[in-house]
């Protein structure tokens, strides 16, 4: 009974080594095919980090600097009104500094003012991030590309062999699967920043749009 005992304590031992063991090796039995993998999640953490930084500063709130815009707007104080927005940072100083140089044009050309500079403001944040679209694509495919080189190198192995066993084709297998895994996981991560950054544009986009009619609104009544 203590032998029993024994064997199957120095078994499960065994094999929780050969886990951490396989645990280890994992990345390394995946094949090359992990090397771009690999490059493409570096970039794309890269790209996340970089970008977001780059749009809360663009998109930064200049609460003081927009209330003393819209006070010396109303009064009337157009000179003021663009020093004031001069000393901003953010795209919405940028964007309403161009749009009330254009104040006593014709409101079509007003518009228009806002319109470019706006689209040149999301032009900025938006730079790059069509790299992230690409990885999201991209990863994936070279995943299931390694899985696929791996599966025709086990059957060539059985072909040279002639030895169908399943733990030769299971053991090369579910390593091979690794490079299908992670190219997932890279590719959710490169869509899931894709998307989050855009949705940051797409709503600080919109409210430059509610104020920009704002804007229209009252210099139209003043």
């Amino acid at each position: 009974m203590i032998l029993q005992l024994g064997t199957q304590t120095q078994a499960v031992q065994h094999l929780s080594s050969a886990a951490t063991i396989d645990g280890i090796d994992l990345l390394l039995k995946g094949g090359w095919i992990l090397a771009p993998i690999g490059i493409i999640s570096l970039i794309s953490c890269y790209l996340i980090v970089v970008k977001y930084i780059e749009i809360k500063r663009y998109t930064k709130s200049e609460p003081k600097i927009i209330s003393a815009f819209h006070s010396y707007l109303k009064s009337g104080d157009l000179k003021q009104a663009v020093a004031t927005l001069q000393a901003g940072s953010s795209s919405y100083s940028r964007i309403f500094y161009h749009a009330t140089r254009s104040i006593g044009k014709p409101i079509k050309e007003v518009e228009s003012s806002i319109e470019t500079a706006a689209q040149i403001e999301m032009n900025k944040m938006s730079k790059d991030l069509h790299y992230l679209g690409l990885f999201a694509g991209i990863a994936p495919m070279l995943g299931f590309i390694g899985t696929i080189a791996g599966v025709i190198k086990i059957f060539y192995d059985i072909s040279l062999s002639d030895n169908i066993s399943i733990g030769i084709i299971s053991g090369g297998l579910y390593q091979k699967m690794i490079s299908s895994g992670l190219g997932l996981i890279v590719g959710v991560v490169a869509y899931s920043g894709y998307h989050m950054l855009n949705i940051m544009i797409d709503k600080y986009m919109n409210q430059v749009e509610e104020d920009a009619f704002e804007f229209i609104n009252l210099i139209e009544h003043n």
